[in-house]
C-alpha cells in the first residue's frame, strides 16, 4: 500500500510545470481520495473475512464437541474484491486437525465447511449470519459428490471408475484432466442448460458449464460453486506434495 501512495504522488509531482497549482491539488486530491477508496475496500473485505473465520469456528464449536485442535481458514476471501463478495454463493473455509504440541504441523483429518449464502447476506451492516446455512463434509463426502457430479456431466458412468481418476487428476473447465491429458470430458452445453442429479435428502447437484451448482431443498437457493474452488478443495483433499 506504501508504494502504491509513493507511486501516485510521483505521478502528480511529475505533472506538466504549465498546469496551475489548482488542478495539481485537484489531482492530487482525487489520487488520495482513489487511495483511501481502495484501503477502505480491502480493510472491508479483510474484516469481512475475520468475522467469517469467527463465525464458522463457533459453528464447529457447537455442532462438532469432537473437534479439539484444528485450523480453520477461509478459501472464499482470497482475491475478492468487496463488490464482488455480494454476489457470492458460498464461502469455504479448509480445516485441519492436529497434535497440540509446540510448533504443531497440519497432518490430522482435512474437511471443508460450506457457508451457503442466501440473497442479501451482506447488507449495510455487514454480514448477516442468519443467511447462512453450513455444511460440514470430509474428504470421502467430497468424493461421492464429485463422482456424482461427473457422472451427470459426461458419459462415464462408471463410478470405481470415476474416483480413480479423480484420484489421480483434478477436475478442470473441461473435464478431469490427469497430468496433461483429459480423460473424461464434460458435455458442452450453454449457459442456460443443466443437468440434474438427486443428491441426497439434502440437495441436488446440478452441471451447468463452468460452475458445480447445489439446490438447497431446504432453503430452495441454487448456489454455484466456480471451477476454481473447486480445483482448490479437490487440491487440499488429495494433493500429496
Amino acid at each position: 500500500m506504501k508504494k502504491l501512495l509513493l507511486f501516485f504522488i510521483m505521478i502528480a509531482y511529475l505533472f506538466p510545470k504549465q498546469s496551475c497549482a489548482q488542478k495539481d491539488g485537484a489531482a492530487v486530491a482525487a489520487v488520495a481520495g482513489s487511495l483511501l477508496a481502495i484501503g477502505a475496500g480491502i480493510a472491508a473485505v479483510e474484516e469481512m473475512k475475520e468475522r467469517a473465520e469467527l463465525t464458522a469456528t463457533q459453528w464447529v464449536l457447537a455442532n462438532n464437541p469432537e473437534l479439539t485442535s484444528f485450523s480453520l481458514k477461509t478459501l472464499s476471501f482470497d482475491g475478492k474484491k468487496l463488490k464482488d463478495m455480494s454476489s457470492t454463493s458460498v464461502i469455504t473455509f479448509k480445516i485441519q486437525e492436529f497434535n497440540p504440541v509446540n510448533d504443531p504441523i497440519l497432518d490430522g483429518k482435512k474437511q471443508i465447511l460450506f457457508g451457503f449464502t442466501s440473497h442479501g447476506w451482506i447488507n449495510e451492516y455487514g454480514i448477516d449470519f442468519n443467511k447462512v446455512k453450513w455444511f460440514l463434509i470430509d474428504e470421502k463426502e467430497w468424493m461421492n459428490m464429485m463422482v456424482a457430479y461427473v457422472k451427470v456431466s459426461s458419459d462415464e458412468k462408471d463410478e470405481s471408475k470415476l474416483k480413480e481418476t479423480l484420484l489421480e487428476g483434478k477436475v478442470v473447465n473441461k473435464g478431469i484432466k490427469v497430468k496433461s491429458k483429459l480423460v473424461v470430458p464434460f458435455f458442452k452445453l450453454s449457459g442456460d442448460m443443466y443437468v440434474v442429479t438427486d443428491y441426497s435428502s439434502e440437495m441436488k447437484l446440478l452441471y451447468n458449464e463452468r460452475s458445480l451448482g447445489i439446490f438447497l431443498k431446504e432453503t430452495k437457493d441454487l448456489v454455484q460453486i466456480g471451477r476454481g474452488d473447486i480445483i482448490d478443495i479437490h487440491e487440499f483433499f488429495f494433493d500429496k506434495d
